[in-house]
């Protein structure tokens, strides 16, 4: 079993480092395209305003070439998201877990969203209870995978609306859960919300929610989510304790969540 695991292991960070080599190949004639895109752009912008008072600023000719330059500019952004959205979940896999406070790393990710939900006219309604026990995570895996719930809520609340983010304690574990009260999913979105590489976005791409689920689960955890079209969207993730207090009726021991997976 050790083998296995550890043949599985090397596979694994083969894979990444194989991602990484690729998206390092492909970032290079990325960013020299955003500049030289940018540099054309400016061109054709300058062209235009050097022209005399009572001359049109700029002939349709140049219209139509900064239309097309900005379409550009699109994509390459669009194919920029997209390799660091494959980036993220490629590099999954290896966690590297401890206890730690969820509170305060929800709370510092509610901070860092806050201003951009405000401009989006979305409010929001938060219960983070102090004291809570500590959870047994990667943080900064955690964070990605919080975070990508957050900007999901976001999207889905175009015309503003009301967030809720709530965190409790349910025996051996904690249920983080975020609530939007955006536009919903369908039944058959909802069969399909965590599959990798699907988005009814236009802008989307399919990694966010099947990233989130995978590093959850790779924490020992779980995710769900109810939805109903036309009245938003709420998501539960579950995490173990760092320190599970599992008490059995015949023996009375207590054991550690290390511990508890084991048996």
């Amino acid at each position: 079993m050790v083998e296995d695991r550890s043949s599985h292991a090397d596979r694994m960070a083969s894979l990444v480092r194989l991602a990484d080599g690729l998206a390092h190949e492909i970032k290079n004639p990325l960013s020299t395209m955003a500049i030289n895109l940018a540099l054309l752009q400016e061109d054709w912008e300058r062209a235009g305003a050097s022209r005399n008072p009572g001359e049109p600023q700029r002939t349709p000719r140049e219209e139509r070439s900064l239309k097309r330059i900005r379409t550009l500019q699109r994509e390459v952004s669009r194919l920029e998201h997209i390799l660091e959205d494959f980036l993220h979940y490629a590099r999954g896999g290896v966690v590297n877990r401890r206890p730690e406070d969820l509170a305060r790393i929800v709370r510092e990710l509610i901070e860092f969203v806050e201003p951009e939900d405000e401009r989006a006219g979305i409010r929001h309604h938060v219960d983070l209870p102090i004291g809570l026990p500590l959870v047994l995570v990667d943080e900064a895996h955690i964070k990605q995978a919080v975070l990508n719930l957050l900007v999901n809520a976001r999207q889905a609340m175009s015309d503003g609306g009301e967030l809720l983010v709530r965190l409790r304690r349910m025996g051996t574990r904690v249920e983080l859960s975020i609530t939007d009260t955006g536009m919903g999913m369908s039944s058959e979105k909802l069969a399909r919300c965590f599959e990798e590489y699907w988005s009814d976005k236009p802008s989307g791409t399919g990694l966010g929610l099947s990233t989130a689920r995978r590093i959850i689960e790779e924490h020992g955890g779980t995710i769900t989510v109810l939805s109903e079209e036309g009245r938003g969207s709420s998501f539960s993730i579950t995490l173990p304790l760092a320190v599970e207090l599992v008490r059995g009726e015949e023996t009375g021991e207590t054991r550690t969540a290390e511990t508890e997976r084991e048996a």
